[in-house]
C-alpha cells in the first residue's frame, strides 16, 4: 500500500531527511535515521508485558518534533519514537474526547453505547457512561491477573453513576469531566473536579505535575504481577495555562466563581507561545515517567503507547492536513502515535499502516493474553501479527461517525460526508482532501458509502 502522507515510505527510502525536506514540510526529528517498518517475526518474552497507555489531549498531528513541528521541541517523545515504531497513518476513534475513550476502553465503536453518542459528554447524567456490566480493557486484563490504574482524565461518565473503579480499574486519580483548570481544578461546568477513586481531594498544584507524580509513584512500587496504567494527561487541552500561569488560572477561576459560563473554553486567551510551553511540559513529564521505568528496571518489560485522543484544536499544528478537532477531515482524526517495547520491538521504524483506536485495544488484549467477551465482540483488529508475527494485515475498513458527518477509509481511499454531501479522496495523492473524486469514481464512492451504511445499521441511532 502506498503511504497517504508526505512523510512516506517512498520519501524515506529516497534520501532520508532530504527527501522529506524537498516536499516543503518540516523534517521530522528522527527522519534521517528511521527506516520503513518491516513485518518480521520477533521473539517475545514469555512474561506478559506491562502496558503503559499514554494519551495527550487535543494534540495536532504535527505538534511533536518527531512529526515535524518546526517550533515545539519534544526530545523525550522523539526518543520514545526512536526506540520503537512511529505511525504516520494512525487515527482516533472519534474527533472529540469521550467517544474516543469509549473506543479505547471497550474496543468497540463509540456508537454501540448510549454514552458514546454525546460528542462529547458534557454534564453528569445517568444515561451517558460505560455500563457497569460492560467489559473493558481494564476488567479483561484484571481477569488475567493484571494490576490496573488510571490517572488523569476519565470522561466516560460521572459520579454517582459511573467511575473507572466500577469497570475494572483498581485505582483512579483524576478528573471525571472533559477539561479542568490546571490549578484550581474547576471544570467547565463550574464544579470542582479532582478525585482519588470516588473521593474528592484537594491539590492546587499544576495538574500535569500531579498526574506525572502519581504515575511515577505507581511505577516505583513493588509489583508482583504485570500492570496496566492508563495515563491520561489533559495537556494541551484548554484552558491555555502553562506551569507558570497561576495568575491566568486565578482570573479564570474568579470568573467561574462569579457565575460566568463558558470560561474554561478560554476563547479570550492563549497563544502559540503558551501552547508550545504546555506541549513541551507534557514531553518533559513523559520523560520523567520513562525514566522511572528505566530506574526500576521495568522498561524492557513494558509496552509503551502514546497517542492523542483526537486531532488538534485552536493552537495546534495539523499540517499537512485540513480540519481539526470535532471534524472528520484528516486533521480531526489523524493523530501522532508511537509504540515502543525496548529489547523486543525493533526501533527507529516508521509505519504507514492505517490503524485506529479500537485496533490498539485488540492489540493490548492479545499481548496480555486476554480474550474479549463473545457477547461484546471487538470492532478493532489486533496489530500483534503485524508487529510481532511477521504477517502483514489485510486491508481494514476504518469507520467514523459523528452527527452530520461520515467517514470510512479503505486502503488509500476515503469516503467523507459533510453536511449531506458525499466526497471521495485518494489520500496517497491528496492528504489535504482537496481533489474530490466523487464524480470521477462513482463506483468507488458507492462501494465505500455502502460499507459505511452497513456498519452504521449496527449502531445506536442518535436521538
Amino acid at each position: 500500500m502506498s503511504s497517504p502522507n508526505t512523510f512516506s515510505r517512498r520519501s524515506l527510502l529516497a534520501t532520508g531527511a532530504g527527501a522529506v525536506a524537498a516536499t516543503g514540510l518540516a523534517t521530522p526529528a528522527n527522519a534521517a535515521t528511521e527506516v520503513p517498518f518491516k513485518a518480521r517475526k520477533v521473539n517475545r518474552p514469555k512474561r506478559r508485558p506491562n502496558l503503559l497507555v499514554i494519551l495527550g489531549d487535543d494534540l495536532g498531528w504535527a505538534d511533536l518534533s518527531a512529526y515535524g513541528s518546526p517550533d515545539i521541541k519534544t526530545p523525550n517523545l522523539d526518543r520514545l519514537a526512536a526506540s520503537g515504531v512511529r505511525f504516520t497513518d494512525a487515527y482516533s476513534a472519534s474527533s472529540v474526547c469521550s467517544p474516543t475513550r469509549f473506543g479505547l476502553y471497550t474496543g468497540r465503536y463509540p456508537g454501540r453505547l448510549s454514552g458514546g453518542l454525546p460528542e462529547p459528554i458534557s454534564s453528569p447524567n445517568e444515561l451517558h457512561g460505560i455500563p457497569l456490566d460492560h467489559p473493558t480493557l481494564a476488567s479483561l486484563l484484571k481477569d488475567q491477573g493484571y494490576a490496573t490504574a488510571l490517572f488523569g482524565k476519565w470522561h466516560c461518565g460521572f459520579l454517582p453513576w459511573y467511575s473507572p473503579t466500577r469497570v475494572g480499574w483498581d485505582e483512579f486519580f483524576g478528573n471525571f469531566s472533559g477539561g479542568i483548570d490546571y490549578f484550581s481544578k474547576f471544570s467547565h461546568n463550574g464544579a470542582y473536579d479532582l478525585y482519588e477513586d470516588e473521593v474528592e481531594v484537594e491539590d492546587l498544584r499544576y495538574y500535569t505535575e500531579i498526574v506525572t507524580e502519581k504515575a511515577v509513584s505507581f511505577i516505583e512500587r513493588d509489583h508482583d504481577a504485570p500492570w496496566l496504567l492508563n495515563l491520561n494527561f489533559t495537556t494541551p487541552h484548554w484552558p491555555w495555562e502553562g506551569p507558570e500561569d497561576k495568575a491566568v488560572s486565578d482570573e479564570l477561576t474568579a470568573r467561574i466563581e462569579n457565575g460566568e459560563k463558558g470560561v474554561l473554553f478560554h476563547n479570550d486567551g492563549g497563544s502559540l507561545a503558551t501552547y508550545k510551553t504546555m506541549v513541551e511540559d507534557l514531553d518533559q513529564s513523559i520523560g520523567q515517567v520513562i525514566r522511572a521505568l528505566e530506574r526500576t528496571g521495568q522498561l524492557r518489560d513494558t509496552v509503551v503507547f502514546f497517542a492523542s485522543d483526537n486531532g488538534g484544536e485552536r493552537f495546534s499544528n495539523v499540517w499537512p492536513f485540513t480540519g481539526a478537532k470535532s471534524g472528520l477531515n484528516e486533521g480531526g482524526i489523524r493523530v501522532p502515535t508511537i509504540l515502543s517495547w525496548p529489547g523486543t520491538l525493533p526501533g527507529r521504524q516508521v509505519s504507514d499502516e492505517p490503524a485506529v483506536t479500537t485496533d490498539w485495544t485488540a492489540t493490548f488484549l492479545e499481548l496480555a493474553g486476554a480474550t474479549p467477551s463473545p457477547e461484546y465482540p471487538l470492532d478493532g483488529t489486533s496489530l500483534v501479527p503485524l508487529l510481532f508475527g511477521g504477517r502483514p494485515r489485510e486491508t481494514q475498513d476504518l469507520f467514523w461517525r459523528m452527527r452530520g458527518q461520515r467517514a470510512l477509509r479503505r486502503g488509500s481511499l476515503k469516503y467523507l460526508q459533510l453536511d449531506g454531501t458525499d466526497h471521495l479522496y485518494d489520500l496517497s495523492e491528496d492528504v489535504r482532501e482537496q481533489a474530490d473524486l466523487a464524480r470521477k469514481r462513482p463506483e468507488d464512492l458507492a462501494e465505500l458509502r455502502a460499507a459505511w451504511e452497513k456498519i452504521d445499521e449496527t449502531l445506536l441511532a442518535y436521538s
